[in-house]
Order: structure tokens, then C-alpha cells, then sequence
């Protein structure tokens, strides 16, 4: 018999413990429990070291009891240094480093635009926490076949949330293409958290050509902060600058 190894990460501790003990009642599942983010993740890690990983996460929407998912969820792991993760932010966490764990959110109640936040971050599926094992079963069975899954009465409004969030990417996508190479190379440098002084040692550039820069990147991206820059960048996929190595060209047509 194939098992099918199950995390439920759930900060109440009452209810981890009764959907951990109602899952491995069936003969086909192995299951345990993690009371947040970073314990998850450490379960995780643990776990494939050990060459026995996880098959399905079941993760609390509100895990961290009201940490707030952005519209952008991270591309990396979030730190395990004791911070509370969203759940969110859990799953597009483990989607990055272990992207054969499938994912499924347990909600208090139905919210499209959480729902579809999470999707975006690699959920397979989104369940209310009152619905009964078996159909809890029967999803996670089904996101072991790549299926997704959705309650019907969410499905509408999700749709619409992906269509809106595809639209802003997209006006997001344009705005960014008008930027030069370097521009876009000083704006993957802000996206990194990298002030003038660390652009301008990162680029080879003087701190004036970077403020100038960071200014036309402003101005044609239409904000008026680096925060507002950063965030647009985001939706637009538009990652860090990673390494030296690959913003970097010395003299050249980009400076």
C-alpha cells in the first residue's frame, strides 16, 4: 500500500491535534503536525534529509494569528529564526525549496481574494475547516493527481481576482519595459533592499548617476517612493538582483 504522508501546520494546538488524529485513523496516511511556519519548515527539511518528505501540507490560512499576506508572496523561504509565517507566505515558501510537497489552505470561511493570494503562491486547493474528513480526504487524494481544488461558491469570485491581479501584472509588465537596461538593472537592485551607496558599488556608478537613475525609474513607473517602485516591480515578476555577477558590466552602453 502507497502512504501518504501528511503536515497539518495549525497554531491551535486543539485542532492540529483532532485533524492529525481523525487523519491517521486511515490506513493509508501518515500524518503529523507542526504549530507554525518555521516548525513546519524545519519538519520539512528534517524529513527529506531523512528521505521520507511530506507528500501534502495542510496549512492554516491565518496561521500567526493575523499576519496579513501581500499581493506579492515572497520567492523565498521566509527566515526560521522564530518569525511568524503566514500561511500564505508558508506555502509559497515551501513551493520554492520543496516543489513536489503539494499544498492545501484550511480556512475559517470562504474569502476569494485570500483564496486566489494563494493559488498565486502554489496552493493546489482551498477547503473550508468544517468540511467533513472525507471530503478533506478526497482532496487530498486529488492534489496527489494535480488536480485543484475549490469550493464551487468560490470559484467566481476567484476567477475574478486572478483576472483583476492578471491585469495589474500586465500594466505593471509594460511599465517596466520602458525602462532601459540599466534602469531596470538599478530597479532589481531596489527589489534586493540595496541603497545608493550599495547600487552605486554594485554597478560601478557614482551615488549621483544612481539617484538619477532611481529618479527616472520613479518617474517612469509613475510612483513616488521606492516602496511603491518595489511593489510594481513585484507584480511584474521582476526579481532581486542576486549576485554581483549578473547586474554588473563595467563601462559598456548600459552605464
Amino acid at each position: 500500500m502507497v502512504r501518504i504522508r501528511v503536515l497539518v501546520v495549525d497554531d491551535h494546538r486543539i485542532f492540529a491535534e483532532s485533524l492529525a488524529a481523525a487523519l491517521a485513523a486511515e490506513p493509508d496516511v501518515d500524518v503529523a503536525a507542526a504549530g507554525s511556519g518555521p516548525a513546519a519548515l524545519r519538519c520539512l527539511e528534517r524529513a527529506t534529509a531523512e528521505g521520507r518528505g511530506f507528500d501534502v501540507l495542510l496549512v492554516d490560512a491565518d496561521l500567526g494569528a493575523g499576519a496579513t499576506p501581500t499581493a506579492a508572496p515572497p520567492r523565498a523561504v521566509p527566515d526560521h529564526g522564530g518569525e511568524i509565517v503566514d500561511g500564505i507566505s508558508l506555502v509559497a515558501g515551501v513551493r520554492s525549496v520543496h516543489a513536489g510537497v503539494r499544498t492545501v489552505v484550511l480556512a475559517e470561511k470562504d474569502d476569494p481574494r485570500r483564496a486566489a493570494l494563494a493559488l498565486q503562491a502554489g496552493a493546489s486547493g482551498w477547503v473550508a475547516k468544517e468540511c467533513s474528513l472525507q471530503r478533506l480526504l478526497a482532496v487530498i487524494r486529488g492534489v496527489l493527481r494535480d488536480e485543484t481544488h475549490l469550493p464551487p461558491a468560490l470559484l467566481t469570485g476567484v476567477l475574478r481576482e486572478l483576472t483583476a491581479t492578471r491585469k495589474h501584472r500586465t500594466e505593471s509588465e509594460r511599465l517596466v519595459e520602458s525602462l532601459t537596461p540599466r534602469e531596470r538593472e538599478v530597479l532589481r537592485c531596489m527589489v534586493a533592499g540595496l541603497g545608493r551607496k550599495a547600487v552605486a558599488e554594485r554597478l560601478f556608478l557614482s551615488p549621483h548617476t544612481v539617484r538619477t537613475h532611481m529618479q527616472n525609474v520613479l518617474g517612469k513607473l509613475g510612483v513616488h517612493s521606492t516602496l511603491a517602485a518595489v511593489a510594481l516591480a513585484r507584480r511584474a515578476g521582476v526579481g532581486p538582483a542576486e549576485s554581483a555577477g549578473d547586474v554588473v558590466e563595467r563601462g559598456g552602453q548600459l552605464a
